[in-house]
């Protein structure tokens, strides 16, 4: 692997504090950090699997919207040609990610320089060197959760790797690629506290989401079917999920509700909160696009079907498997079916 693997861990609020600090500090910018660290690209390869027939789902009739894709190609077009035709330092993809999810795209403080790293920043990395011959030829842009999908309509990125999950709400808004990561939401909540899981204990409970994300509309629609408590306090949301972790820590929330990989990796920052009960969703992450690049949602789905073969796993290990296990078979997405014709 090309990030570097020395570190020393980030444990409990020390870690957590000291990762914020950074997070603050570099969010006051736009991160255009152009890597040096050099590294062999796996052969290309062309074609792809469980390739059906289908039509471009709105969201309102949406069904499966993991599925709604198109089918994998190494062909350029006119977004990847656009791309390809930046010139100097400029000949870079453009990728709007995290900067604050420990193990996904984050910053450790302990290692010099403190360069992004994570199960998200490698997977940018291998769409680069697809695309541009150069797994460094990426400028970083550190987005908040809910400035993904705007990020992406007014063109200040080309594509959002940042643990974002696939939804008919936003398939509506965006273009995702095929699915290469499979989660659920989770509870997350100090070892001390009675709450149990997604469930009657969270009764007259505060609960830390991130603005925009997936877990606020679960517990927005949940509340109002009767699902979750309707005394639950669902008001706080915060621009980034590690925000909900630092407000679980000085008392001002109950519990936080995010995706178990999430989750468990800010568990492993802070020993003294822990995952209560079992995921109560079924989600899946995506690269996300403009609607209308349709080329480059094809070429990245060639990516995902390559990466798959070569390269998943390995970033699965080196990031991940600390905090959600060494069988990676759970996280492991389904084989991908592309319904999306146009």
């Amino acid at each position: 692997m090309w990030a570097r693997r020395a570190r020393a861990g980030l444990r409990g609020w020390g870690g957590v504090a000291a990762m914020a600090a950074v997070c603050a500090l570099a969010l006051a910018f736009v991160l255009l950090l152009p890597l040096t660290q050099s590294r062999v690209a796996d052969d290309a390869q062309t074609g792809g699997q469980g390739v059906a027939e289908g039509v471009h789902a709105r969201a309102e009739d949406c069904k499966d919207p993991q599925k709604q894709t198109l089918s994998p190609s190494a062909a350029d077009g006119p977004t990847i040609e656009a791309i390809k035709n930046r010139t100097g330092a400029r000949r870079k993809l453009i990728v709007g990610v995290d900067q604050n999810s420990y193990r996904w795209g984050y910053r450790d403080p302990n290692n010099e320089g403190a360069q992004l790293e994570g199960f998200d920043i490698d997977l940018a990395h291998r769409i680069a060197a697809d695309l541009l011959g150069d797994p460094d030829a990426v400028q970083f842009k550190a987005i908040p959760t809910d400035q993904r999908i705007p990020a992406i309509q007014d063109g200040r990125v080309d594509m959002v790797v940042r643990t974002m999950t696939i939804s008919c709400a936003r398939i509506g808004e965006v273009a995702f690629s095929a699915p290469y990561f499979r989660t659920g939401q989770q509870v997350l909540a100090p070892k001390s506290s009675a709450i149990t899981g997604y469930d009657g204990s969270l009764a007259g409970k505060r609960i830390c989401t991130a603005a925009g994300s997936t877990a606020y509309t679960t517990l927005e629609e949940d509340r109002r079917t009767g699902r979750l408590p309707a005394s639950a306090d669902i008001s706080t949301t915060v621009p980034n999920q590690l925000d909900c972790l630092v407000r679980l820590q000085l008392g001002e929330v109950d519990a936080v509700v995010t995706d178990g990989a999430l989750a468990a990796s800010q568990a492993a920052q802070d020993p003294t909160v822990e995952l209560k009960g079992k995921a109560f969703t079924t989600e899946f992450y995506g690269v996300a696009m403009k609607k209308d690049a349709d080329d480059l949602v094809r070429r990245v789905n060639q990516t995902l079907v390559d990466y798959g073969r070569n390269g998943w796993q390995t970033s699965y290990d080196t990031w991940l498997s600390a905090t959600l296990g060494k069988d990676s078979t759970a996280s492991k997405p389904p084989a991908p079916q592309y319904l999306r014709t146009s």
